[in-house]
């Protein structure tokens, strides 16, 4: 069993123009003051991390990682959530997901794909002379669009689908084992990879790379309906990163699971703060402690009713009270003897 690191917190929805959610300094101080012990980077806020030039100097990953370890703070992942979105793209998403891109690769699918795999490559290097052996991502999507299966599906579709999604991510993940680091695939909603099934599909058709692996994320499951707990048993061996975010699934006679369309506030499934959801947040941190899932605990907010700043107050304390310290003992160790092998065998009567 594994002591779950944190708490920590992943600062992309924290952003902001003013301060103190506007400055690396700004958000650390902020962060350490209630009680955080790790941040996760998005790495398309470029005022948080150059990524390009963390690919390329040691010296300025040592002064990035010095400067946030003077907060008291550690980086528990780089995340390139959105990057690894553009890695696969279908034309149905192409204008929108071209917000992710920058004005240079804009209208170029092509380009932009390019752009992504050599972003998220350069997050493989940065993650090693930063330290760190894991990294948080979106796998895309090519298939997302057919997931509800009408029309019917043509024969070898699916299979085709995950040969090219492997196909696009096959060269990064080679970057990241040269760099001794996982990938974590935000298992969610909108991607390829967003249940225990797609997972083994991508896995299968990367060859069982060692370096694919899931950040594990319940809130998604819930608007799934989705045994979260139960996919702990499943897929613990390649959970190594964890968002702690909640979520609750309230259908009613006009929506369930597809949402009607509605905003988030109105939909059946809705992201919620921490303790103000559905999810069992004791067993999740039981079962990931008992099997010696080695993650940091990283609190995510997606609130929508509870403001960003109440969420992350609330979240550092919900956090550090689930956290197991595991045990290295027995409960009956004290009645325990030293027994050599011929005792053993007098007690099975031979």
């Amino acid at each position: 069993m594994k002591t779950i690191k944190g708490p920590a917190i992943f600062l992309a929805q924290f952003v902001d123009k003013k301060a103190p959610f506007n400055s690396l300094d700004g958000m650390c101080k902020w962060a350490a003051d209630l009680g955080y012990k790790g941040i996760q980077i998005p790495t398309w806020e470029s005022f948080l991390i150059d990524l390009e030039k963390a690919a390329e100097s040691q010296d300025y990953c040592d002064e990035l990682k010095g400067k946030i370890s003077s907060y008291g703070l550690e980086i528990t992942e780089l995340s390139t959530h959105l990057q690894g979105q553009l890695v696969a793209v279908h034309p149905a998403y192409d204008i929108m997901f071209d917000n992710f891109a920058p004005d240079v690769v804009k209208n170029n699918p092509k380009a932009r794909t390019e752009w992504a795999v050599q972003t998220v490559k350069n997050a493989a290097i940065a993650s090693k002379r930063l330290g760190l052996n894991v990294h948080a991502t979106f796998s895309g999507a090519l298939l997302w669009h057919t997931w509800h299966p009408w029309p019917q599906r043509p024969p070898g579709l699916v299979e085709m689908g995950f040969e090219e999604l492997a196909k696009r991510w096959l060269p990064i993940l080679n970057v990241f084992d040269e760099n001794g680091v996982d990938v974590c695939y935000e298992v969610h909603p909108g991607e390829d990879i967003h249940d225990g099934d797609t997972f083994e599909r991508f896995l299968s058709a990367t060859g069982n790379h060692k370096r694919v692996n899931i950040l594990y994320d319940p809130s998604h499951f819930v608007l799934q309906q989705l045994d979260y707990i139960e996919y702990i048993d499943h897929y613990h061996e390649f959970i190594k990163a964890f968002h702690v975010k909640d979520s609750e699934f309230n259908p009613t006679g006009k929506k369930g699971a597809f949402g009607g369309y509605n905003n988030w506030g109105d939909r059946a499934g809705r992201y919620r703060s921490l303790g103000d959801g559905q999810i069992d947040f004791k067993t999740i941190f039981s079962k990931l402690t008992q099997y010696g899932c080695d993650v940091w605990a990283v609190m995510e907010w997606e609130c929508c009713i509870k403001s960003p700043e109440q969420g992350a107050r609330e979240g550092a304390p919900f956090i550090k009270s689930h956290i197991i310290e595991a045990t290295e003992k027995a409960f009956d160790d004290f009645a325990g003897a030293d027994i050599d092998k011929e005792k053993l065998k007098k007690i099975l009567g031979f």
